[in-house]
């Protein structure tokens, strides 16, 4: 790796430190709850390291616990992540030609995806892979980290500090939030998330809470998808 892709890849682990402030205590709580589960340490940090999805995780183990069908568990997992249909896409346009984004595409979350979206393109080109691997894999390392403290120690952790047992579930959507708010200047990024929203809210509200958030997230892309604007008018 040359001196500049080195820089670049410093760069995008400095400007991704504070995602951190989301997933630390996220990750730390997916290890407790996987350990109360039944899982091992390690089998809670295998879960982090090869699906590496979130609420999928926590949705994995729930499922897994409570004796659901394999194929319910991967179906489920599946609809979850189907906001990566949008995802995707909308970096490649930023993104060099390499062989190795098919592997570096495990790296993108919500937030990560929410940080390149709005770093990428005011990078030159020649820095943004290394940038975006330098962004993922330290998002990815103190996941899979903040999993194995959680399970090891969790338990110790919230005893000391009862409060870091309340607010550790809201850490990471209170950071997405923030990070998804400038969307909303965008009318095609705007009407997609408002759909999304509204979704989320008809599925609870009629019962269908536990499947409520895959299938809001299925149509908010769907609509980003299905709504297309003239050039120079997409803003508000």
């Amino acid at each position: 790796m040359s001196h500049a892709s080195t820089r670049s890849v410093l760069k995008g682990v400095r400007e991704a430190i504070p995602l951190l402030g989301g997933y630390i205590p996220v990750s730390l709580s997916f290890g407790l709850v996987a350990t109360q589960a039944g899982l091992t340490t390690w089998e809670a940090a295998a879960i982090s390291l090869l699906i590496y999805a979130g609420a999928s995780q926590f949705l994995f183990v729930g499922m897994v616990a409570a004796g659901s069908p394999l194929w319910l568990v991967v179906a489920m997992t599946l609809l979850i992540n189907v906001r990566h249909v949008v995802y995707g896409p909308n970096l490649a346009s930023w993104l060099p030609p390499s062989r190795h984004w098919l592997w570096l595409m495990h790296g993108l979350t919500d937030q990560v995806f929410a940080l390149a979206h709005t770093r990428l393109p005011q990078l030159p080109e020649a820095e943004r892979f290394s940038w975006f691997l330098g962004a993922a894999l330290l998002a990815w390392v103190v996941w899979i980290v903040g999993t194995i403290v959680g399970s090891t120690a969790g338990e110790a952790l919230t005893a000391r500090w009862p409060l870091l047992g309340e607010i550790m579930p809201f850490a990471l959507p209170a950071l997405f939030l923030t990070m998804v708010a400038p969307r909303f200047t965008d009318k095609r990024w705007a009407l997609a998330l408002s759909c999304t929203i509204a979704s989320a809210l008809f599925f609870t509200l009629y019962g269908w809470s536990n499947v409520a958030i895959p299938l809001a997230a299925a149509c908010g892309a769907i609509c980003f998808y299905m709504v297309k604007f003239h050039p120079g008018k997409n803003t508000l």
